[in-house]
């Protein structure tokens, strides 16, 4: 899985956050029984802010992410997608089926903080552990449910990943080429974006927590967060009346903006003001254009857009980006080259910004890791511990938190109520 030979010297070693400050969320207990993306990616959240996050999995394989490519022969239950959503949890694997493990779950829940599930509608109370249920015995507890359409109405038990409620939302209807069917955004942006709403809405539940002394319950939909991640585009629909158009890199407001080459490289523009648009022009040596009294107005450039960026692409081909960065940045026009991801995270930009960095890993000896784009100055992120393998802390949780002996742990090992991780890295 990993290139190490080749990587190891891009990465740089992750800082260390300063001993002597307090995480946001210390003292918080999260029950995570989410998979996937949207639901692993609130956790995330809550656990780089210092909550402690119990992921509970089958011991039937666990989150289904696990096998997701590639996969290291080293780490066979820890694939590279998995990885990127599981940082700085504990995993307790359980077989959810018998009561006895339900009745463990029970228990953690009645000392937990939070609950985090993304099953199919119906599965959290089938297996005992609705927010009814779960409320009784904790009312404190914050319990968030995420879903593709929402717990309740005609398709609260749809299944629906991120490309299906992409597409159903219009988010697909606006990528691509006006002459070709639309495409799918290449990240599985619904499913992070939902992630991201969730942990947003539990952190708003425990604030509220503070002046209520109650917890409650919290749902968040990937259909109502796609609906919301197709942005100002929506009211300009339903102020307007007209269908969006599908614009590929041309921005619909702005002209000139989108993609150009320059001698040697794609790169991306936005002349999102009349100065801006001036400033180019300028550039150009083209101070006709830039102060023509017909070219002054958004709407009057975007009208004109084809003959502007036409002469735009003509300049831009004369010279390599190098000298084209240099001139946009001192004229202070947005602009940027066309990166490949791998150029992208090997980037200076990102290597500043401290954003991936290598971590320890005690099988591996390190794994790269991808920060979260949050910055406190005086309650800092937890440092970042790899994904676990599956069941790598069954013992660690059942003995910690429920006060189990070794004897009775082995006892639910034998039984196969719960699971420890194998000399294999697999429960």
């Amino acid at each position: 899985m990993l290139q190490k030979e080749h990587i190891e010297n891009m990465l740089p070693q992750g800082q260390a956050r300063p001993a002597d400050r307090p995480l946001p969320l210390a003292g918080v207990r999260v029950i995570d029984f989410s998979q996937f993306v949207s639901g692993p990616m609130a956790t995330l959240i809550l656990a780089d802010l210092g909550a402690d996050v119990i992921k509970v999995e089958s011991i039937a394989g666990g989150d289904s992410f696990r096998k997701y490519p590639p996969i290291d022969a080293d780490l066979p239950t820890q694939g590279a997608p998995f990885l990127w959503t599981n940082r700085n949890k504990r995993s307790l694997a359980v077989d959810l089926k018998r009561p006895q493990g339900v009745e463990l779950l029970r228990q953690l829940v009645a000392q937990a903080d939070v609950i985090v599930e993304n099953f199919s509608t119906g599965v959290m109370e089938r297996l005992g552990l609705g927010y009814e249920t779960c409320a009784a015995l904790n009312p404190r507890l914050v319990y968030c449910s995420v879903s593709a359409y929402g717990r309740h109405g005609q398709s609260a038990s749809r299944l629906g990943f991120d490309s299906i409620v992409m597409a159903e939302s219009g988010f697909t209807s606006m990528t691509g080429y006006p002459d070709r069917d639309p495409v799918r955004a290449g990240p599985a942006v619904i499913d992070m974006s939902t992630g991201l709403m969730a942990g947003n809405a539990i952190l708003a539940a425990l604030m509220a927590r503070h002046s209520t002394g109650k917890g409650q319950q919290v749902e968040v939909a990937m259909i109502d967060t796609a609906m919301t991640m197709v942005g100002y585009a929506a009211m300009q629909v339903l102020c307007s009346g007209q269908e969006r158009e599908r614009s590929a890199n041309v921005n619909l407001e702005a002209a000139p903006a989108g993609s150009f080459r320059a001698s040697d490289k794609l790169f991306v523009i936005n002349c999102g003001t009349t100065k801006m648009f001036q400033q180019l022009f300028t550039v150009f040596g083209r101070q006709d254009i830039a102060f023509h009294p017909d070219l002054q107005q958004a709407w009057q450039r975007v009208k004109a857009r084809d003959w502007i960026e036409g002469i735009a692409q003509e300049c831009f081909s004369q010279r390599p980006w190098s000298e084209w960065n240099q001139h946009l940045q001192e004229a202070g026009i947005p602009a940027g080259e066309v990166r490949s991801l791998s150029e992208a995270l090997y980037s200076e930009d990102v290597r500043d910004r401290g954003l991936v960095t290598r971590v320890p890993h005690p099988k591996v000896g390190w794994l790269p890791n991808i920060a979260l784009p949050l910055r406190l100055s005086d309650t800092p992120l937890a440092d970042p511990v790899a994904g676990p393998a599956l069941g790598q802390h069954t013992e660690e949780v059942l003995a910690g938190l429920l006060h189990l002996s070794a004897a009775q742990i082995d006892d639910l090992c034998a039984q196969g109520i719960v699971a420890r991780e194998s000399a294999h890295g697999s429960a």
